[in-house]
């Protein structure tokens, strides 16, 4: 099937996807990768609230126009080397959709079914693509100190996919 949801999205909605299914995001999204993840679970309070928000595995080139970001690309990174945190994650943040390449493991697929989620799979390669969809970039954080792929941004996406739904909240998952 194919849906299209606006961010954030009740866990009732979640619950109706399965693996396979096709998703297009409107709302806020954030990139965050390795660095990001790790700055933000040792953090107390975050200068911004990534709950209701899709969680992007995504390091974007960026160009600024004046004091505006424009997204050149904005591919997906390889998601596996945040199976490390991203079960830690979804509890403390509540993220209930994560965008990504490559995969997840056993850890975030039970995760997935505790917190009622979805790891949706987009194409590598397709950054352009993902740019087009990415209508304003909101903010950005950590810029200085972690650099521009490492920074979190977040972003103001319309119907952006498609995103296979690729792990469920119903302990699917097409990598198993």
């Amino acid at each position: 099937m194919e849906y299209h949801l606006k961010v954030p999205v009740v866990s009732d909605k979640i619950k109706k996807l399965h693996v396979g299914d096709i998703i297009y995001i409107t709302g806020k999204i954030f990139t965050a990768r390795d660095e990001a993840h790790n700055k933000m679970l040792k953090a107390g309070k975050l200068p911004f609230d990534p709950s209701g928000m899709a969680l992007y595995h995504c390091g974007p080139l960026m160009k600024k126009k004046g004091k505006v970001w424009k997204v050149v690309s904005a591919g997906p990174t390889t998601s596996s080397r945040m199976e490390i945190f991203d079960d830690k994650f979804m509890k403390k943040y509540g993220i209930n959709i994560i965008i990504g390449k490559g995969g997840m493991g056993n850890k975030t697929r039970k995760t997935l079914q505790k917190t009622i989620g979805v790891y949706t799979s987009y194409t590598g390669g397709a950054g352009a693509l993902a740019a087009y969809h990415i209508k304003d970039v909101s903010s950005v954080y950590w810029l200085d100190e972690l650099g521009m792929p490492e920074a979190v941004w977040i972003f103001e996406v319309k119907d952006f996919g498609p995103l296979v739904v690729a792990m469920d909240s119903h302990g699917k998952s097409i990598y198993k």
